[in-house]
């Protein structure tokens, strides 16, 4: 079966317009092929087309000139991916009440099989449990399909590696994972993604590439977890732990700097060592304990949060029912407006359980970021002078570059700092 060569301009599918899909795209047009970026989201893919972004990886001047040449097309319609070369399924795979949902995994796999012809090549990118690619897309693709993977069209898994924010990590210079169900298939997305990123490192099974996947966000899924749960352990010892990692990060070997926070958010961390989990006790018949543990220690850190704000609050004579509280804020993590599985979501509704009035700041999320409409209960406002002056605690979550930290330290009467960005007698650290 005839290959196209990475060199050539290829009909290129990236199913799914997110922090993942959206980059994806992006690079493969600028590299020089015809993309079409397909969402279900009417008013994501609307936004698209006027040339506005809603990831900041992506700045609308990237989206403009690829508009207009044609090179990307964001489009709602299926029957756009047909005769595509190359498609890759960045969907999300969510857990529902603990267990993996692939539902839009096999939708993409039966949108894509209706439309796969001899030669084309089909790769995954969304976070899933070993063995997803070969013993479920694969198959769906070729139900539908009517064609055999391998004899007639190539499969491979290749896991996103995208880190809203990071100005230094990009798609471009990030080593990316790439594998294949057969070696003709690993060869065919090894020069795909060759032609769109820096290095490529090739595994030898689509196995071995989705755990790589799992394997990076467990190991910081389970060292946040440690660093928070020493942060719990540290305040009730009268321990400063922030000082006591800033001297072990000294340590030019054996020591990598973990930090705690408010909660773990976005897709990698609350959800991806899940999967693992769940493999595992399916397959296996065991618990996978380091995960269990570290699930329980960084899904209860907001009930933590919350006990700490209290505590505050008390200390200063005052009640959480009817003080105001004013979250700075809402992603999960600095620079980004990622609110994917923000734990600002949980700690807003704990707040305003117990009577609170509950006010949120963050000048990197809108409605149009995934996960934002978790939040719309919030009252969103500006960290002015007036705002911060009038809030009987303000707590920062996500510590933006945006925020003026000096204006917030000088008009915040009382301040619940978790990421140790703020000084003050007045300032209590995580």
């Amino acid at each position: 079966m005839t290959i196209n060569s990475a060199f050539q301009r290829l009909r290129v599918v990236v199913v799914g317009q997110g922090y993942v899909g959206l980059p994806l795209a992006v690079r493969s047009a600028e590299v020089g092929h015809q993309v079409v970026g397909l969402d279900i989201d009417a008013q994501r893919v609307k936004r698209l087309v006027l040339g506005e972004s809603y990831v900041e990886d992506i700045p609308d001047s990237r989206l403009a000139p690829l508009l207009a040449s044609g090179s990307y097309r964001p489009s709602l319609d299926a029957s756009d991916c047909a005769d595509f070369d190359i498609a890759i399924v960045t969907v999300p795979t969510p857990l529902r009440d603990g267990v993996p949902d692939l539902s839009y995994v096999e939708d993409a796999a039966r949108m894509l099989g209706r439309h796969l012809r001899r030669g084309a090549t089909v790769v995954l990118e969304s976070t899933t449990y070993p063995g997803t690619t070969e013993e479920l897309f694969g198959p769906l693709l070729e139900s539908v399909s009517g064609l055999t993977v391998g004899r007639d069209f190539h499969l491979g898994y290749s896991p996103e590696r995208i880190d809203p924010g990071n100005p230094n990590w990009t798609m471009e210079n990030t080593p990316k994972v790439v594998s294949g169900v057969d070696v003709a298939s690993a060869e065919a997305v090894s020069r795909f993604y060759s032609a769109i990123v820096d290095t490529v490192v090739p595994v030898t099974t689509c196995k071995e590439a989705e755990l790589t996947k799992l394997l990076e966000n467990t190991f910081r899924h389970v060292n946040i977890a440690l660093a928070n749960e020493l942060a719990i352990f540290a305040h009730e010892l009268g321990i400063d732990i922030w000082a006591a990692i800033d001297a072990a990060a000294t340590k030019p070997f054996g020591f990598m700097r973990f930090t705690p926070g408010p909660g773990v958010g976005g897709h990698c961390l609350p959800i991806d060592p899940s999967y693992l989990s769940w493999r595992v006790q399916r397959t296996l018949g065991r618990s996978f304990r380091f995960v269990e543990l570290a699930n329980d220690v960084n899904n209860h850190m907001p009930d933590y949060v919350v006990r700490r704000l209290i505590d505050g609050l008390n200390e200063r004579k005052k009640s959480l029912n009817g003080s105001r509280i004013l979250l700075l804020g809402l992603a999960y993590k600095a620079n980004t407006g990622d609110a994917r599985e923000t734990p600002a979501a949980r700690i807003a509704e704990l707040l305003a359980g117990m009577g609170a009035d509950v006010r949120a700041s963050d000048p990197h999320v809108d409605d149009a970021h995934p996960r934002a409409t978790d939040l719309e209960h919030v009252r969103h406002v500006e960290a002015t002078p007036e705002n911060l002056a009038a809030a009987d605690a303000v707590v920062l979550l996500a510590d933006h570059d945006a925020f003026d930290y000096p204006l917030i330290t000088a008009h915040a009467p009382y301040i619940l700092d978790c990421r140790r960005r703020l000084i003050g007698t007045h300032v209590d650290s995580l």
